[in-house]
This record gives structure tokens, C-alpha cells and sequence, in this order.
């Protein structure tokens, strides 16, 4: 925590101060912070994610050279802290010339019904990784898992990866129609150096998900070093992302995994300061782990959502029939405490929208967080509310965004979200690092079209959960360490 954040004190009433230093606290309700002394034809897509690995994002393009660049005088850099794991870029063309190298991706992307791909954000997240190694004149053996399949499932077959692939890459790519065996061996060893072979659906097989360690040795037989650049599956310990970790060295991270790591370790981790989080989403008990790992790190936390009701209600406000988690009231009022405890200038909005209904043509109005009327329920947060977060945040140097602020899916309602992320957006372009950590946070930026001037959009769902709550990753932990380097 930085000692200079403001020490917060609570009330139910609307601060009367006029300074202007005051002003941002001013139409705060409850929480009233003080200082004190102490593409192809047929390929149907969605708007795509800008991820950071296109060459529109100068960032990673940047990330992604430096450490190419160094490896080829041996010794790679890091510019930022992380958890300090081996990346692919400190690799040296010596090391990858004719090597046979397990990439483990996240190409789980989505299909309609004819199987056609709807939005390839994780594959063009995957290039980058993949053209530096055929660049490098590796062998790469790439895999992947795509939806949850019992068994062999032929709608989860890779195979309508193969164009989109072979199209970003550059070359064609070669499809198995297994994973391990004769058949998979036999294509290994006719691949040329620069070549890529893509293999089936690593979940067809049940020992993968239990990390079966026969099964992962199979996996890693094929190889001689591995490349985890999945991210989105990084907190699951299965035989293709943590158990051939056991027979492959070195492993390393891709430079999409390794980039997360860098800006949802390394930057929350020693920010640039004043840094603010922004907290949203329907419950308390979903973003627990991520509020109580945040107050130990950030200057601000704002707090949106349907999980501010809870903490309404949890100071004896009329929620009317808002979402409200009855048996985590008295959790709300440990985290308020925590927040001044801390120090942390913990925002809560102070109106919101309401519904009579929920549902996207219901009728709605903008009333204080203190006079919400029975029978009606909130769904966004206010104009007030966004004019006093907006105002909070032009004074931070770091944010990081998980989850919206109100129901985004329906038009009505996602006012309040969209406009926290032209905010964000406006900062990034004032050298703000913004951060979004995954999930819902990520469609809206998408939604509103800013998703490229984000700092970092992050691949991953539950692992970006994790992360931010300060667990370990097993697919991550089970990779090499990092030499020290300067920095």
C-alpha cells in the first residue's frame, strides 16, 4: 500500500466540502475518504480482441522484439517485474534449430453450427509465439484443447482451425487426427525444420484433464523442449500444460503467457501509483479472493455491479429487490472496515438505475443509492456515479478493470459500463497503464470499440481470477526459472 493514499471513513450522508481537492468525494454516498496525518471469404467473425499481439499494439510488438532481439545475443531482458519465468525469447536460435517443440496453446475458440469460426481472437493471440520458433527454424507441434468433450466428439475436432491457421502463419499447417501413437509419431518425424504440425483435440483423451502422468509422457515424447503459451488454462494441472513439464526441459512461456504474467504480476504488482481497481459484477462471493488480494496493492478500489447492493444492504440501506447475497452482509462489512483500515479509498456508487423488471425494455430510472423504492431493482449505476469514478480515476497512473458495472447486456443498462471503458481508453492515451482483467470486462471494451488502446486485454477467465487473487498457477509454476538478468 502506499502510505500517501487517503485513510477512509464512513458515512451515510453526502459530503458537504467545497474544496476542490474534495470535489471527487463530494457525491460519494457511504464511503467518504479523508486524509489524516497518520480473414477468408467464408470466415463469418466477430469484432476480434486486440490482445497485443497484432501489429497495430506497439507494445507487445516491442515485448515480443526485445526479447527476440536479445536471444540472439544470448541474453534476454525483462523490462518489467514477473514471476520471473523462462520465455521462449531467452531462447537463442541454437537452441530451437531442428528442435521439435510442444507448443501448448489456447485455441479453444468458438464454432457455429457449421462449424465455421466466429471470432479467432486465440489464434491470432497464438502466432506470435509460433512464428518466432518456425522463424527460428523449429519444429512445432502445436495443441490444443476446444470445448469440453467426453470422449472423441467429432464437433470438437480441431480440423476447422486448420485454414485459419495455416493463413496467419503463412505456411500450410499439418492436421493429426490424434494426439499420441504411431500414426503422430510418424507425422513428427517427417516434419522440416520451420514446419507445424497441429494435433487433435488433447481432451479426447480423459487422462489429459487428470494429468495422468503415462499420458503426459506420450504427450512429451514427441518433443524436445516445451512452449506453454496458454494462458487461459495455466491454473488447470493437466498432462499438456503441467505434467510434460516432467519430461521436457527446458520449459518455458510463450510470449503470450509470458505477457500476462508481466501485467497482471509484474505491473499490479509494483504499479505506478496512484493505483485504482475497478470491481464489478453480480456477487460478492464470485470476486472475494480478488478484492481482498487488491486491498493489499491498490489506492482506490471502485466497486460496481450487483455487488454493491450487498454492501447496501450490509449498512442497513433499502435495496428494494436488488441482488443481494443474504449470508455475505456481514463479508461486506469486513472489506469496508479492511478498505479504512488500509487506508484504501474503497468507492461505492452513490445512484444507480433502476428497473421494474429485468428485462431489456423495463422501465427504468436514476434515484440515489439511498432511495431505492420496494419492488424495483438496480441494474447500472448512475450518471453521478460515473462523474465521480471518472473523476477519481484521472488521478491514477494504473488501473485494472475485472467485471462491468451494471446489466451490460441490455442496452438500457450498459451506460454505465461503456462509459467506464471510454475513460479507460481516454487514460491509455494519456500513458495511464490500463488493464483488463479478462471476462465480461473484455466484451465491453470490445463492445465500444477500445479494446486497442487498452495497455493489456488478458486471454484468460478464471486464470486471470486466480492470478489477481495471488494464487499460483500450476501450468506457470511448472515451468523453468528465469536467469536473473538486469533491469
Amino acid at each position: 500500500m502506499a502510505t500517501s493514499a487517503p485513510h477512509t471513513t464512513f458515512s451515510l450522508l453526502r459530503s458537504t466540502a467545497s474544496s476542490s481537492s474534495s470535489s471527487t468525494r463530494s457525491s460519494l454516498l457511504h464511503l467518504s475518504p479523508t486524509t489524516t496525518t497518520s480473414s477468408s471469404p467464408s470466415l463469418r467473425l466477430r469484432p476480434t480482441r486486440r490482445l497485443g499481439f497484432s501489429a497495430a499494439d506497439p507494445l507487445l510488438a516491442l515485448h515480443v522484439a526485445a526479447r527476440a532481439a536479445a536471444s540472439i545475443k544470448g541474453k534476454a531482458t525483462r523490462g518489467v517485474i514477473s514471476m520471473a519465468k523462462k520465455s521462449v525469447g531467452d531462447l537463442s536460435s541454437a537452441d530451437l534449430k531442428g528442435k521439435r517443440v510442444f507448443v501448448r496453446a489456447d485455441l479453444n475458440v468458438p464454432l457455429d453450427d457449421n462449424q465455421n469460426i466466429t471470432d479467432d481472437t486465440r489464434i491470432r493471440a497464438a502466432i506470435p509465439t509460433i512464428k518466432h520458433l518456425i522463424q527460428n527454424g523449429a519444429k512445432v507441434i502445436l495443441s490444443s484443447h476446444l470445448g469440453r468433450p467426453k470422449g472423441v466428439t467429432p464437433k470438437y475436432s480441431l480440423a476447422p482451425l486448420v485454414p485459419r491457421l495455416s493463413e496467419l502463419i503463412g505456411i500450410q499447417v499439418v492436421k493429426a487426427e490424434d494426439s499420441i501413437g504411431p500414426e503422430v509419431e510418424k507425422l513428427v518425424a517427417s516434419l522440416p525444420d520451420g514446419g507445424v504440425l497441429l494435433l487433435e483435440n488433447v481432451r479426447f483423451y480423459k487422462e489429459e484433464e487428470k494429468n495422468d502422468p503415462e499420458h503426459a509422457k506420450k504427450l512429451a515424447s514427441l518433443a524436445d523442449l516445451f512452449v506453454n503459451d496458454a494462458f487461459g488454462t495455466a491454473h488447470r494441472a493437466h498432462a499438456s500444460t503441467e505434467g510434460v513439464t516432467k519430461f521436457l526441459k527446458p520449459s518455458v512461456a510463450g510470449f503470450l503467457l509470458q505477457k500476462e504474467l508481466d501485467y497482471l504480476v509484474g505491473a499490479v504488482s509494483n504499479p505506478k501509483r496512484p493505483f485504482a481497481a475497478i470491481v464489478g459484477g453480480s456477487k460478492v462471493s464470485s470476486k472475494i479472493g480478488v478484492i481482498e488480494s487488491l486491498l493489499e496493492k491498490v489506492d482506490y478500489l471502485l466497486l460496481g455491479g450487483g455487488m454493491i447492493f450487498t454492501f447496501y444492504k450490509a449498512q442497513g440501506l433499502s435495496v428494494g429487490s436488488s441482488l443481494v447475497e443474504e449470508d455475505k452482509l456481514d463479508l461486506a462489512t469486513t472489506l469496508l472496515a479492511k478498505a479504512k483500515a488500509k487506508g484504501v479509498s474503497l468507492l461505492l456508487p452513490s445512484d444507480v438505475v433502476i428497473a421494474d423488471k429485468f428485462a431489456p425494455d423495463a422501465n427504468s430510472q436514476v434515484v440515489p443509492a439511498s432511495a431505492i423504492p420496494d419492488g424495483w431493482m438496480g441494474l447500472d449505476v448512475g450518471p453521478d456515479s460515473v462523474k465521480t469514478f471518472s473523476e477519481a480515476l484521472d488521478t491514477t497512473k494504473t488501473i485494472i478493470w475485472n467485471g462491468p458495472m451494471g446489466v451490460f447486456e441490455f442496452d438500457k443498462f450498459a451506460v454505465g459500463t461503456e462509459a467506464i471503458a471510454k475513460k479507460l481508453a481516454d487514460l491509455s492515451g494519456k500513458g495511464v497503464t490500463t488493464i483488463i482483467g479478462g471476462g465480461d470486462s473484455v466484451a465491453a471494451v470490445e463492445k465500444v470499440g477500445v479494446a486497442g488502446v487498452m495497455s493489456h486485454i488478458s486471454t484468460g477467465g478464471g486464470a486471470s481470477l486466480e492470478l489477481l487473487e495471488g494464487k499460483e498457477l500450476p501450468g506457470v509454476l511448472a515451468l523453468d526459472e528465469a536467469t536473473p538478468v538486469a533491469v
